[in-house]
């Protein structure tokens, strides 16, 4: 599994014109899923970002979680994290979870997640054509890699 974590001062996701998620100060987070992904890869991921110490506390060190500044989070799909660009100019998908096996992993992350932060986490809707916009604070961008947790 592999996510993009922006913290954000506000973010939201449109999907036909209309706004399905929306947070202010905390976390956008991408997902993206591929075929290997267990459970286990969706628990330390969930874990980790409820606890990734990135917000700045009184002293203006990044020493406070979502969870400690009460921020929100946002979850989007995103099957593009898994693009091989090494050949040609067209990224080849083929690491990416179908939607068969990325719904579920999806859908169980986003229980994960909400239950690490103890309150709703908006989305947007697996597949669809969604338009997202933040505010990068800081900027402050991370990428994560449950394969590499070690």
């Amino acid at each position: 599994m592999r996510v993009v974590i922006q913290r954000v001062s506000e973010a939201s996701v449109t999907i036909e014109g209309n706004i399905n998620g929306q947070i202010s100060q905390g976390l956008l987070v991408l997902a993206g899923f591929t075929n290997s992904d267990t459970q286990e890869d969706l628990t330390w991921t969930a874990k980790k970002i409820a606890q990734l110490r990135i917000f700045s506390d009184d002293e203006d060190k990044m020493n406070l979680s979502v969870q400690d500044v009460n921020g929100g989070i946002l979850l989007i799909s995103q099957f593009t994290l898994y693009a091989l660009t090494k050949k040609g100019n067209r990224p080849s998908y083929i690491n990416a979870a179908p939607p068969t096996v990325a719904i579920p992993l999806y859908e169980q992350f986003h229980q994960l997640l909400e239950k690490e932060l103890g309150k709703p986490i908006p989305t947007g809707i697996f597949g669809a054509d969604m338009k997202v916009a933040l505010v990068n604070d800081g900027p402050v961008t991370i990428t994560m890699d449950s394969q590499n947790r070690e």
